[in-house]
């Protein structure tokens, strides 16, 4: 389908998800206004599903026909979107919405050089009219310099160092390139280099460093690896996929993309060999037959297929109709499971002892699904990205398992409770509670990008969970969960299944390489108000949801209590100095509580430059919005929860804003600070 021809414009087009502008509201002074117990207002009703936002299966040839419909009018595009002479888009993914919308994932190049943090994805309607963009950053690539100060060699030696700190072996360069880093923020020349080998655990090794091309520096690193009838030993006896030449059969399961499942014998590197015999019966249910692991692995590779076919429209991995394959018998007592892009293909270790591979469906789910972002988002392993990289494969490894509905494998909220990785019968991760494992986050918190990414995934775990299921005590398929919110308000499920619709439909048109937490919630609630309305129960969980992580908070501040609002308009100078409103305090007793709520009203037109803190009365800041480039949508009007349990509650407390980036202007229209009740 044609784009047809706009003006061209350096700001994306609102998305129809955020139509209408904020008024602004002015008054003259911070007043105390109690709200008590009163009545509540109804809770919204459930929305009725816009069937023409949901995503249409499209068969490989039909999305093949958009990318290269896509590829004939980028440039056009990119005139459209006020990209620079030298810049050029490269088309990398498609989906297709009943309606006719088009949502089409591009990266970029700078002079012929990769632009990594470049992606965006370009929202058009059936007409033809770009209805909106989503930007993995924001800033512009204009004036760069493409002939570098720092030698290649300067780099490899500063990525090979990286590896070593980290314990890896056997380590090898495959020589740095030149790309446009623009990830961070401010696109910089810079060189990207690639560590092979292993890492300390015997994982295979793709380290990416990013160096500086002008000073040497070390700008990123992240992990490219993302650490999976048969008799098998733990989905009981199943019907595979297989192929038959002769009178050999293989595993080869052609109605499924030909994936197929490879024998490594203890090996560290290569494909291995396929599974072949003279009969079309797969192990025997224990682990010392080799074909069991083989069984397991296939089972969960087709389990996952047919998942994201059946349910979210994507035929395979790439949604080209091509199977990955997997790998099993990988090392010699290696306890784990990684999903490679370089080979696009899953692999399994046999666990400690070589007793329990890391082949139950949850884990050959949670595998196939990091191949599924990487040919999606593209969440950059690494940071608050890589948490929800990582979360997004326990998602949909819960999510396939339900569906799988599989009696000895029942579906729950555990990751891989049926390999026995710890040894004593506990699963690797729990998403009622990620803290039960005792290294996983409950909820989020400003630091939480520095975690590992294997438990910074446990606020988005936990996110989902209380939008499947809500909060507090409940049995499900006999697993008895409790969860806990981060403000103490109970939060009600809407149900797995829309869940995890909601999330994909963010996964494959909202992220990006960069979306963080904050992120992350602003694309799933425009994807819930498109799917059900914006004010619809489903969009109210959704935001109960993520305040139950502590990203944002919920809609109205929560429930009753004592608010005191200022409603004095002040103005948000643009890239300028901090600005603040203030509110006084008074008739509370001792501390604040630490689920204070505060509301602010902001008009801005590009709220990732905005940088928003509350001040307490003796000077203590509490930062209620990081500065982000890629988050584009317009305004700050979510309640957010602050522990403020111990900052005396009467004084007077400021809203902090500052703009710290330039184009965009706004104001505080007003803000309030609530103390609940409860």
């Amino acid at each position: 389908m044609k784009r047809t021809s706009h003006r061209p414009t350096a700001r994306p087009i609102p998305r129809k998800a955020a139509a209408g502008a904020l008024v602004a509201v002015a008054a003259l002074l911070a007043a105390a206004v109690q709200t008590g117990a009163a009545t509540a207002d109804a809770p919204p009703a459930p929305g009725k599903l816009d069937k023409g936002s949901l995503a249409v299966k499209l068969s490989p040839a039909q999305r093949a026909a958009l990318i290269r419909d896509a590829d004939s009018a980028k440039t056009d595009t990119a005139a459209e979107l006020g990209l620079g002479a030298q810049e050029k888009l490269v088309v990398r993914d498609v989906v297709k919405d009943a309606d006719g919308t088009v949502h089409t994932r591009y990266e970029r190049t700078y002079a012929g050089l990769p632009v990594l943090g470049g992606d965006l994805v370009v929202e058009t309607a059936k007409s033809g009219e770009t209805e909106g963009v989503t930007r993995a950053v924001r800033a512009q690539l204009k004036g760069l310099t493409t002939s570098a100060a720092v030698k290649p060699a300067v780099a490899e030696k500063q990525a090979l160092k990286a590896a070593s700190a980290e314990g890896s072996k056997k380590t090898e360069a495959d020589g740095a390139r030149k790309v446009i880093w623009a990830a961070s923020g401010k696109p910089t020349l810079a060189y990207e280099t690639v560590v092979g080998g292993l890492q300390h655990d015997g994982t295979p090794n793709e380290l990416h460093v990013i160096t500086d091309a002008a000073t040497g520096k070390k700008l990123f690193e992240y992990q490219g690896v993302d650490n999976g009838t048969g008799n098998t030993q733990y989905s009981g006896s199943v019907a595979l996929g297989s192929a038959q030449s002769g009178s050999t059969y293989n595993l080869t399961d052609t109605t499924r993309g030909n994936h197929r499942t490879n024998n490594l014998n203890r090996g560290t590197s290569g494909t291995g060999t396929l599974f072949s015999g003279p009969d079309d019966v797969w192990g025997n249910g224990a682990a010392s037959n080799l074909e069991t692991a083989a069984a397991d692995a296939h089972y969960g590779a087709a389990l996952t297929w047919d998942y994201y076919k059946n349910v979210q429209g994507r035929t395979g991995i790439r949604g080209d109709g091509v199977g990955a394959y997997s790998r099993v018998h990988y090392g010699n007592n290696y306890v784990n499971a990684f999903w490679q892009d370089s080979c696009f293909c899953m692999t399994y270790g046999d666990g400690s002892g070589n007793a329990k591979p890391l082949t139950s469906i949850d884990v050959a789910a949670h595998e196939m699904t990091h191949g599924v972002t990487a040919n999606t988002a593209g969440l950059v392993y690494s940071g608050e990205s890589g948490g929800l990289n990582e979360a997004t494969s326990d998602i949909f490894a819960a999510a396939v398992e339900f569906h799988a509905g599989n009696s000895s494998d029942v579906g729950d909220y555990l990751v891989g409770e049926k390999i026995d990785i710890n040894g004593n019968g506990t699963p690797l991760r729990y998403m009622d509670k990620p803290s039960k494992d005792g290294a996983s986050k409950d909820s989020w918190y400003s630091g939480i990008g520095s975690v590992d990414v294997h438990y910074s995934s446990g606020p988005a775990n936990h996110f989902f969970y209380l939008l499947s299921e809500g909060s507090g005590a409940k049995t499900v398929n006999g697993v008895a969960y409790d969860s806990p919110t981060s403000d103490g308000l109970p939060v009600t499920g809407i149900g797995r299944d829309k869940a995890a619709l909601i999330w994909f439909k963010a996964l494959t048109t909202k992220f990006t390489t960069t979306t963080n937490y904050a992120a992350a919630r602003t694309g799933t609630l425009a994807v819930a108000g498109e799917l059900y309305g914006t004010t619809s129960a489903e969009y109210t969980a959704v935001q109960n949801a993520w305040a139950g992580i502590n990203v944002g908070a919920r809609p109205g501040g929560g429930g009753g209590g004592t608010s005191f609002e200022n409603t004095t308009a002040v103005s948000i100078p643009d890239n300028g100095a901090a600005v603040t409103s203030s509110i006084t305090v008074s008739g509370q007793a001792g501390n604040a509580p630490s689920n204070l709520i505060v509301t602010p009203n902001i008009t801005h037109t590009w709220r990732g430059d905005l940088v928003v803190d509350l001040v307490a009365p003796d000077g203590s800041t509490y930062r209620l919005k990081p500065f982000s480039s890629s988050d584009s949508a317009d305004n700050v009007t979510e309640p957010y929860t602050v522990n403020a349990s111990t900052e005396v509650a009467n004084g007077t407390w400021q809203l902090k804003v500052q703009d710290q980036a330039a184009q965009d202007v706004g104001r505080i229209n007003s803000w309030k600070i609530t103390f609940p009740t409860a």
